[in-house]
């Protein structure tokens, strides 16, 4: 009997009362140049067998780390200071690392939140699912046809030729449906999954998380799900854990604590959502209330530690549906013209031979200056290819871009530095696009210094005020990339962009990596700043909710192509192409947080 059919009865025999995961009090401490560091205090959870279990709560809350210490992956200065940690009625707190590694993989499965800094860059795509069945055992005589089937499960097309692949040849979204396949490559009896869906376009995301439920239904798989996405939280969770500043301040039925949440926190978290309803951000008096929905990020809410509320009970459960909403539109100058413009790549294929695919087909669109324009779609769509021509970072194999009437493609020396310096960029990956080298505060400053304004100390006090705009201490200054959440180093990337006071910002899944109170803030103040600088946005995004809160006009790609395009307002209200409709039926959990 195989390794996979004998874990499948050992499921079955195990009585489905008791809990798989049973944190009690659990504390963690970090070891700091600044002394111990409580970052985990008091925190608890069970999880059941075929339970999902959904943990949410703003950066930094502890939910990462909560999850890290259950699966013995801790950095090297973390430590568990107090508390316990059962697995299937095993206490393994402080087991040997032997033991870990034994449970890892055949029993606990991780899909870690960036795909960037998790996948060897040197490796083929298949290799690495190959190594984690390896590890456990399950590299029999068909492990090429195993790995060909694990990747077609989470959502990769033509996974046999996939396999073949290296890392940087898949899209963001595509690199996290590859970490997924591996976490699922040995059918673990928990999947502890840290926002794995959230470089994932709504209907691969839908894919994805349909196929965990069937595995949570057919397995018996738990799922531990860390989550800022409070929409799928609802929908796919039967019970929500709120972290807030280390501690669980609520606990229960996730549609009981969404609809009717009692702590102030759980309140600011869903007051702050998006959602299909949420309209565009354009009279001062919706400003202000969102402002005080997510002010004061760094206070406590209800003293330095907010007591928590008392766990609710968890009934037999249905998982809720989806809605839409309405917009309005803007209308200005146009600033920036795309043309007809196509890209087409050489792809590698058998025997050395290469074959023409074209990521971009004949698009065309306007974008009015002091608007934002939103560019939808699945991963593989075109849609950052598009901004990286736009940017030009990318040379276009037909088509014109024009900005403020100017053709891109021909500017060169002196009048390229300048557009660059008046269009700028916010990536999709923070940890790619920040040099690991540079502390927070060179990354700020670097391009005010390439474009000579002010003196050291003027930019010391820039960089000052763009840290507080997105909501970021000044002691964050003298940080490093890799000592900062996923979400903090993507506030860092919004700062650096702001910088040069730009006409036009490109955001490439700009908020993805956010959780709700500092997306709410920064959507916001992107709004504010459109607003009172006149700036231009091509908002790049999967999140329709997103889109339904900063877009004025929505243009939908498919497949390289332009499938429908108009004011926000009508594509929301009156989609006319049935993959749009797909798009807006994908979206988790719309009508819950209205």
């Amino acid at each position: 009997m195989s390794n996979h059919a004998t874990g499948q009865g050992a499921r079955a025999l195990r009585s489905s009362d008791q809990p798989l995961l049973d944190i009690q009090d659990l504390a963690i401490t970090f070891e700091t140049s600044n002394g111990p560091v409580e970052a985990v205090r008091n925190a608890h959870l069970t999880i059941m067998p075929g339970e999902t279990v959904a943990i949410v709560g703003e950066s930094g809350s502890g939910k990462s780390t909560t999850a890290l210490a259950a699966i013995g992956l801790l950095p090297s200065n973390g430590r568990v200071s107090g508390g316990k940690i059962i697995f299937d009625g095993e206490d393994i707190t402080n087991v040997s690392s032997k033991r870990i590694v034994e449970l890892r993989g055949n029993s606990i499965g991780m899909v870690p939140q960036d795909p960037m800094s998790n996948l060897n860059p040197v490796w083929k795509i298949g290799f690495q699912v190959k190594e984690t069945l390896r590890a456990n055992g399950l590299d029999g005589a068909n492990s090429k046809e195993r790995v060909a089937e694990v990747l077609s499960e989470a959502g990769l097309p033509d996974a046999a030729a996939r396999a073949k692949q290296y890392p940087h040849e898949f899209s963001g979204g595509m690199r996290q449906r590859a970490l997924i396949a591996i976490g699922l490559a040995c059918r673990p009896r928990l999947l502890i999954a840290d926002e794995p869906t959230s470089a994932l376009d709504v209907t691969v995301q839908r894919q994805i998380l349909d196929h965990l439920d069937k595995m949570t239904t057919e397995l018996g798989t738990a799922v531990l799900l860390i989550t800022h996405d409070l929409g799928l939280a609802a929908e796919r969770a039967e019970k929500l854990v709120v972290m807030y500043k280390g501690q669980v301040v609520e606990s229960g039925p996730a549609l009981e604590i969404l609809r009717n949440p009692q702590h102030p926190y759980t309140q600011r978290l869903v007051n702050s959502a998006p959602s299909l309803a949420s309209r565009r951000l354009q009279s001062q008096k919706a400003k202000d209330a969102l402002a005080a929905a997510v002010a004061d990020l760094d206070t406590p809410v209800d003293g330095e530690h907010p007591a928590p509320v008392a766990p609710r009970t968890v009934p037999a459960a249905a998982k809720p549906v989806s809605a839409d909403g309405r917009q309005h539109a803007q209308a200005g100058d146009t600033i920036l013209e795309i043309k007809n413009l196509t890209k087409v790549f050489k792809l590698r294929g058998a025997l050395g031979k290469s074959t023409d695919f074209k990521a971009v087909d004949d698009v065309s669109f306007s974008v009015p200056r002091g608007t934002t324009m939103a560019i939808v779609g699945e991963s593989g769509s075109g849609k950052s290819t598009v901004a990286q021509m736009a940017l030009s970072l990318l040379a276009p194999t037909e088509g014109s871009i024009l900005f403020d009437g100017v053709e891109v493609n021909t500017l060169k020396g002196r009048a390229l530095f300048d557009f660059r310096r008046r269009v700028q960029p916010i990536f999709q990956d923070p940890y790619g696009s920040l040099d690991p080298m540079f502390n927070i505060y060179r990354t700020i400053e670097e391009p005010l210094k390439i474009h000579k304004i002010g003196d050291s100390k003027s930019r010391e006090k820039k960089v000052r005020e763009l840290l507080d705009q997105v909501s970021m201490p000044a002691s964050t200054m003298h940080r490093y990339p890799n000592e900062l959440s996923g979400g903090q180093r993507q506030r860092i990337a919004i700062a650096r962009a702001l910088a040069l006071n730009p006409d036009v910002i490109i955001c490439d899944e700009a908020v993805s990596a956010l959780d709700v109170l500092v997306q709410a803030q920064v959507l916001n103040l992107l709004n504010e700043l459109q607003e009172d600088l006149g700036l231009t946005y091509l908002f790049i995004t999967h999140d329709l909710a997103v889109v339904r809160q900063i877009a004025d006009h929505v243009t939908v790609m498919q497949k390289g192509r332009v499938v429908e395009a108009s004011s926000t307002d009508e594509v929301f209200s009156n989609p006319k192409q049935v993959y749009t409709q797909e798009l807006l039926n994908a979206i988790p959990g719309a009508t819950l947080l209205v």
